[in-house]
């Protein structure tokens, strides 16, 4: 019976069959994780990217006027849920609009603010931190802040907090294009 044992062992120790099978079951799961988080990395890196755009975009349009109402600021939520399209984040996205007095000693003020649920998010005649390179005396500023929530679509959906959603915010800062200011009549 022992010697049978000992045969049959070593037939089994060098029988070579089913090897790739083994290798690939051990390696599947491995593959499968990688290519998926490829998946989310790309689609993450390309609504971060669109985030950036947007938030540039609302700050641009808003600097080429001269005068702003909150009625014609309740048209940049939707300026910027276009460059979302394919992602239809539209109704996800939160915005606030912030005009920035700079006075003679480069001290940075709010003049008026917008958020897109049509109230007042700075106080007037606040102070507020803009970026050093940015502070040049008796200038105009108009800041864009961005969010945008961002749901895992398959990669670990119970390894993260929160139900897999990573907020992605974005804040851009533009100069005025023509006079001295961007004026909010009704801000």
């Amino acid at each position: 019976m022992i010697s049978k044992l000992g045969v049959l062992s070593r037939r089994l120790a060098g029988d070579r069959d089913g090897m790739g099978a083994i290798e690939f079951a051990i390696l599947f799961p491995i593959l499968v994780m990688l290519y998926v988080g490829a998946f989310e990395v790309t689609i993450g890196l390309s609504v971060s990217k669109r985030a950036s755009r947007a938030a540039a975009t609302v700050a641009d349009v808003i600097t080429q006027q001269q005068t702003v109402t909150k009625s014609w600021l309740s048209d940049m939520p939707n300026v910027a849920a276009s460059i979302f399209v394919p992602y239809n984040m539209g109704n996800r996205i939160t915005l606030k609009v912030t005009g920035i007095q700079i006075d003679a000693s480069a001290n940075p003020t709010v003049k008026w603010s917008w958020a897109q649920d049509n109230s007042r998010p700075y106080a007037v005649n606040a102070a507020v931190t803009v970026p050093a390179d940015l502070k040049k005396a008796n200038s105009f500023l108009v800041r864009s802040e961005l969010t945008v929530p961002y749901r895992l679509f398959l990669f670990g959906p119970n390894l993260m907090p929160n139900d897999s959603i990573i907020t992605i915010s974005r804040t851009y800062y533009y100069r005025q294009r023509q006079g001295d200011n961007v004026l909010c009549s009704d801000c």
